[in-house]
């Protein structure tokens, strides 16, 4: 048999088999889309129960429980701001020495400016950190990239109210060809400053537009 898409597929076999015997409904839904989208060399993967709750369409309190019976019944464990899963749920074989160690302090700047938008449908992945880190070494400034950030959101946030419908931003990557653009641009502060209110404009009318949040019906 052959994949129809060599990309985003995961090696469900006997870990699973054996996760999905131990975890609920919801808990095993967790897991497997941590599962998918977990660095394959660590096996982890950066926690925000917030994001996470938006990304699966369900209640923050709801995301927390889930945690909560995935290291209660040792498939996964946290630690500091990551959720890693077990080696005996992990089908593939780690190549990281230290899967769960922090990122740098410039990661975790960009992390934040990332997920701070409404428009943003990720929880910062492997894939996301990875792309912060490459910055990092390339010697990119972190204001830079918030420039780049704030530019493609407040793009983003037009195209979705202009058009009722679309997509979030689900991936750092997606900032990655407004880089050139903000480094050509030859703008002052004054300029990067008025995009910053103008994308707080645009986000509280974004948000007054979204249904309302399952977590809040949680916390009522």
């Amino acid at each position: 048999m052959r994949l129809k898409s060599a990309f985003g597929w995961f090696a469900a076999g006997r870990e699973t088999a054996e996760a999905l015997q131990l975890l609920s409904d919801s808990a095993f839904r967790l897991f497997m889309w941590i599962c998918l989208r977990a660095d394959r060399s660590a096996g982890s993967l950066p926690l925000d129960a917030t994001q996470l709750a938006r990304v699966l369409r369900t209640g923050t309190q709801e995301i927390l429980r889930s945690v909560d019976e995935l290291t209660h019944v040792g498939v996964c464990r946290l630690i500091h701001d990551r959720i890693v899963i077990q080696e005996r749920f992990w089908p593939y074989e780690r190549t990281v020495a230290d899967p769960d160690a922090g990122g740098s302090a410039f990661v975790s700047t960009i992390k934040r400016a990332f997920l701070s938008h409404a428009c943003v449908a990720s929880v910062f992945t492997a894939a996301d950190e990875r792309l912060a880190t490459d910055w990092e070494r390339q010697h990119i400034s972190i204001a830079m990239i918030e420039r780049a950030i704030v530019l493609g959101v407040a793009r983003k946030y037009t195209a979705l109210l202009n058009n009722g419908t679309g997509t979030p931003i689900t991936s750092l990557e997606y900032f990655s060809g407004i880089l050139p653009e903000v480094e050509r641009a030859p703008v002052k502060q004054e300029y990067w400053a008025h995009v910053a209110r103008k994308v707080r404009t645009l986000e509280a009318e974004y948000r007054k537009r979204q249904p309302e949040n399952p977590s809040a019906q949680e916390t009522k």
